[in-house]
């Protein structure tokens, strides 16, 4: 029996170290005026976040030349607001994406590999147009394919009649698993995010898996940028599972938005070396721990 949509979500909301927190999070450090103090009392609500906080400032890139720091507020005084920001996405999305799942075919660590990867081509390509917030950017692109791992969770029985579907009649996965399933991974996330209260950017990206001219114009541009991000990560291919490579691309809504084939192929060999840099040895496959 095909479980309904409430259902995929509420056991997914099961599912241990959920990113609850990472809304806080986006809130208190969208703004500028925010103390230390107020980032420390976030970040000491999760204890495997407070010591990758530690562990990151006396790390050799932060700590060159400094003594090493024992408690969180040196920490985050240490690492800024940026760092901090990254780091909490990571951290915080990280560990509940790294969930051993059946379904899409991932491999351990796929999952999280490949969502990471979109979000540094997010990232970059906003800081590059100038037309998103390079952080928003980044976080969507991490986020904002997360339904995959609660569909698979929960619909793994499934995938094979959702396989042969999109086989058969040679149609987009997504559409494939409408067609068996009644809702797609995009629905499953962004009910996700709303449950968990993320900001409705971040809700409206998920809902997409492809940006179309319904969507709203507020969100249009954020949502062009992580479409473009994900046809770099599919391009480099770490972590790409089976339904990967059978995303519908809007190659319309992209060319307005200046994401020439050529633009996005030159922003591939940067958005590689930042991925290389995060993922020396684990690029390509292995558990990805935060």
């Amino acid at each position: 029996m095909i479980p309904s949509l409430d259902q995929v979500c509420t056991k997914a909301l099961g599912l241990p170290c959920s990113p609850v927190l990472l809304p806080r999070m986006i809130t208190v450090l969208s703004r500028e005026d925010v103390a230390v103090h107020e980032l420390e009392a976030v970040i000491k609500l999760d204890p495997a976040l407070a010591a990758a906080t530690l562990r990151l400032a006396n790390s050799a890139y932060f700590a060159a030349g400094h003594s090493s720091v024992d408690n969180l507020e040196e920490a985050i005084q240490r690492l800024g607001q940026r760092e901090i920001y990254r780091l909490a996405a990571l951290a915080l999305t990280g560990r509940w994406m790294n969930t051993p799942v059946n379904g899409y075919r991932w491999e351990s660590g796929d999952f999280f590999r490949c969502s990471l990867i979109t979000g540094l081509a997010a990232e970059y390509l906003a800081k590059e147009s100038g037309q998103v917030d390079p952080s928003t950017a980044y976080t969507a692109g991490l986020v904002g394919d997360i339904g995959k791992l609660a569909l698979a969770y929960s619909c793994a029985a499934h995938f094979d009649a959702i396989r042969m579907r999109q086989r058969e009649d040679n149609i987009a996965w997504i559409a494939a698993e409408q067609a068996v399933l009644g809702y797609t991974y995009a629905t499953v996330g962004a009910e996700l995010l709303k449950r968990w209260n993320f900001p409705e950017n971040l809700v409206a990206v998920a809902s997409y898996n492809s940006p179309v001219e319904s969507a709203s114009a507020e969100f249009m541009p954020l949502l062009v940028h992580v479409h473009a991000a994900k046809f770099i990560a599919v391009s480099i291919g770490a972590g790409v599972a089976e339904d990967g490579f059978l995303f519908e691309l809007n190659s319309v809504q992209l060319l307005k938005a200046g994401f020439t084939v050529e633009r996005l192929e030159a922003a591939m060999p940067e958005v590689l070396a930042r991925a290389e840099r995060m993922l020396p040895e684990k690029l390509k496959d292995g558990t990805l721990s935060f």
